[in-house]
């Protein structure tokens, strides 16, 4: 379980207030019993360490220092110490990322081996993996920007057309991010969905910087740029020489990918040997997803403080001693211990003591008592969550009916075609794509609502069973059931399309290039 210490915080921080007492009380107890303090003022000091005598006792462990601990524990405990969402499985983060590769001819220089651009397509290589079932698509970009692939989930493709990358299919030199920034705002516009777009090069065009400041002002998509090289720079691999025989060195443009990401006030970040670079993206990528969707002010805290229940009841069974004079406290903390981790949906006033209705509620939930839970819940979906597993439908109905976000809708539907509702179950499906276009969950149970629609509208048109038809007309009496050929030679557009791919990625890849750019200069 990973700690996050920017998350860290209590739920309920005036419990707090028992950390004092508890700290105090063990240092009172010693001072109250210093027979030498008490009698100071009374026997004069040069006499007092002779007079008084202390009985030796091996124990250091008294009812006190343990009653010290239970409260400094409990009061942590109650506080409800935290630092996770509570996200339930169906809230993934799909934030949709667009990767932006520069295929300049400085990428071929060997400073990061084996050269820039392959160092660059092996980690996105990676990065594509991590993300399977996760909309990813991709841009080249040299002196012109061309989509590659539009957002997809499936990484075997994307990562076929990834490697089909190289310097060579784009004939217009320069560092054209301003057109991936624009290739990425539609992708985006077309997804309805906030996204991040990860530019990986060398270098920049400074002279673009203002414009690019401009296109992403006021934008849901998100910039981050990865530098690919190193300060030194780097020979171009293939043994590439200038006019006079030396070798052509590629310059590393720290300067320029600095002003860059000044301009889109982005984050700036390298490669690495490892996979920081890798959470470093996934980590901006879903903070800039949530912040832009709310999620966080759906999402409740989880509560972490009962994890405390076990140290504390190990204090309570050490403190259950003949002679002491708190044993009675012992045992009341002993009921206390059983009734918070074990029954707190029964427990009663004892409960409610030190678990909160919605807490109460969790408990049952996870421990499959979802009428308890419905009953205990005050949250409305989590309310209306356990009242949909425990069928009732009703309730569920009008928690989630108070709610405006994707899941509450998603919900929604599944109780209504619980209820045979269609109609409503298709509406409340559309309302939550509204909210989070990229639903695969609500998809789905869409497309089945309106398979079960149309079933039950076939069946009403059908009539009862074993009724037969008033009469059958053929328009084609003649050669009814007559079988046509086809004209030979035509081939639809989907084969044709297979066809030209039947190439290779690469070759398909620098067509399209062409072509478009050529488009781009007749275009006025």
């Amino acid at each position: 379980m990973e700690i996050d210490p920017a998350a860290f915080h209590f739920l309920r921080p005036l419990w707090l207030l028992l950390v004092l007492p508890g700290a105090l009380l063990p240092w009172l107890w010693a001072r109250r019993h210093d027979l030498a303090r008490r009698l100071d003022g009374i026997i004069a000091p040069h006499l007092l360490d002779h007079l008084v005598i202390t009985p030796r006792d091996g124990q250091r462990l008294r009812p006190v220092h343990l009653l010290g601990g239970l409260l400094v524990l409990g009061g942590v405990a109650a506080a409800g110490p935290t630092w996770q969402r509570d996200r339930p499985d169906f809230l993934e983060n799909r934030a949709p990322l667009i990767l932006a590769l520069d295929l300049s001819p400085s990428m071929a220089a060997d400073d990061v081996p084996p050269t820039r651009l392959e160092a660059a397509k092996h980690k996105l290589h990676d990065l594509i993996q991590r993300r399977a079932g996760s909309p990813v698509a991709l841009v080249a970009y040299a002196g012109s920007a061309h989509l590659v692939l539009p957002a997809t989930e499936d990484p075997g493709l994307l990562d076929s057309f990834l490697q089909a990358l190289s310097p060579g299919l784009i004939q217009r030199e320069g560092k054209d991010a301003l057109g991936a920034i624009d290739i990425a705002k539609r992708l985006l516009a077309a997804e309805q969905s906030p996204g991040t777009l990860v530019l990986l090069s060398d270098g920049a065009d400074a002279t673009q910087f203002d414009a690019i400041g401009k296109a992403l002002s006021g934008s849901d998509l998100q910039m981050l740029v990865l530098a690919v090289g190193s300060q030194d720079g780097g020979l171009l691999k293939g043994g590439q020489q200038d006019s006079e025989g030396r070798p052509l060195l590629a310059t590393f443009d720290a300067a320029g990918l600095k002003g860059l990401a000044d301009a889109t006030d982005a984050p700036l970040g390298s490669l690495t040997l490892n996979d920081d670079d890798l959470d470093w993206i996934e980590l901006h990528s879903q903070q800039h997803f949530q912040a832009a969707r709310g999620d966080d002010q759906q999402l409740n805290w989880k509560d972490a403080g009962y994890w405390l229940c076990w140290p504390l009841l190990a204090l309570v069974v050490v403190s259950i001693r003949k002679g002491w004079k708190v044993h009675w406290l012992s045992v009341w903390l002993v009921a206390a211990g059983i009734a918070w981790p074990g029954e707190p949906a029964r427990a009663g006033m004892l409960a409610d003591a030190f678990l909160t209705p919605d807490q109460q509620g969790r408990w049952a939930f996870e421990h499959g008592r979802f009428p308890q839970a419905a009953e205990h819940f005050h949250d409305p979906f989590w309310k209306g969550l356990a009242a949909y597993q425990a069928a009732q439908y009703d309730l569920a109905l009008a928690s989630f009916a108070r709610l405006d976000s994707a899941p509450a809708y998603f919900y929604l539907g599944n109780t209504y075609v619980k209820l045979s509702k269609f109609d409503q179950a298709i509406g409340a499906y559309q309302q939550a794509l509204k909210r989070q276009p990229a639903f695969p969950q609500a998809q789905a149970n869409l497309a089945l609502a309106k398979a079960l629609q149309k079933d039950r509208e076939a069946q009403q048109e059908a009539g009862p069973p074993g009724e037969k038809p008033d009469q059958e007309v053929f328009d084609n009496t003649a050669d009814k059931g007559k079988a046509v050929k086809l004209a030979a030679g035509k081939v639809s557009s989907d084969e044709q399309w297979l066809e030209n791919l039947s190439t290779s990625p690469a070759q398909f890849l620098k067509r399209k290039f062409l072509l478009q750019d050529a488009a781009a200069e007749k275009a006025p």
